[in-house]
């Protein structure tokens, strides 16, 4: 008799095991898995809320505008953000969920680098990227450089971009895409050159990465990081992106839903 392939998760009936997981969304459970990997890690979470509240309103009805979930490592050197306002950041017309940063030291407040993550980015993709990160005894030394991350896509069958073989590839039904080049002004780290960049300068360089299932329609998730990130870093993303490994879903995103192998968890 054949052993379950996954013996910890129990059955169920609505549940998948799909890939390829740069196209399985996030299950509508992004900051569920990513929390709870947080905490397995021993980072510490602080809630933050904001909002208005109107003279004689009561408090059941205070409309919160912002609300912001924090979770710090114990040596306080990095920490993800969770936030969803009113009024997001966006990448690529998909607005930001998670926000992770790191710092040098302890002496100065200031990130010396940021990565952003979309909706429907695969959350145990992000989760591979904090366990590295969480894993670093310097978070913000740089170590590598681009080929570590091309070659851990490669490694899953993407392949370079003809045009940029040194900073591009993609899969191969042309869907999704990580490159290395200027990354939005928005996308800041602890790069001071950043602030005195002309019009016509060419901006930092970072690696950014997107789904775009239907060419000419909506993007189904965006990655971007900011050019502090150490490569190897980025590179422990793209290779829980490109991981042939099945992942568990209950829902599915419209735009990839038949583009998935489909499997039941049983």
């Amino acid at each position: 008799m054949e052993a379950p392939l996954y013996p910890d998760r129990p059955h169920d009936p609505s549940a998948y095991w799909v890939g390829p997981r740069h196209l399985a969304g996030d299950d509508g459970r992004l900051y569920d898995t990513v929390a709870d990997a947080l905490a397995g890690l021993g980072w510490s979470s602080l809630t933050i809320v904001r909002g208005q509240r109107m003279p004689e309103e009561a408090a059941q009805d205070r409309k919160v505008l912002r609300s912001t979930v924090l979770h710090i490592s114990p040596d306080t050197l990095r920490w993800a953000q969770w936030s969803l306002p009113d009024e997001p950041l966006e990448l690529g017309e998909r607005p930001v969920a998670w926000q992770v940063s790191a710092r040098a030291d302890t002496s100065s407040p200031i990130a010396s680098w940021s990565a952003h993550f979309t909706l429907d980015v695969p959350g145990e993709v992000i989760a591979d990227f904090l366990f590295a990160l969480d894993a670093r005894e310097q978070p913000a030394l740089p170590l590598g450089g681009p080929e570590l991350v091309l070659d851990a896509v490669t490694a899953h069958g993407w392949f370079r971009d003809s045009d940029q073989p040194d900073a591009s590839a993609m899969d191969a039904t042309l869907t999704s895409q990580i490159r290395l080049g200027e990354v939005s002004p928005l996308i800041q780290d602890g790069d001071p050159r950043a602030l005195t960049l002309q019009a016509d300068d060419m901006g930092p360089r970072g690696w950014q990465a997107f789904s775009e299932p239907v060419m000419g329609r909506p993007l189904l998730w965006v990655v971007s990081f900011s050019a502090g990130v150490p490569h190897d870093l980025v590179a422990s993303f793209a290779q829980a992106l490109t991981s042939s490994a099945p992942v568990l879903r209950r829902v599915l995103p419209e735009s990839t839903r038949d583009r998935l192998l489909r499997a039941p968890a049983c």
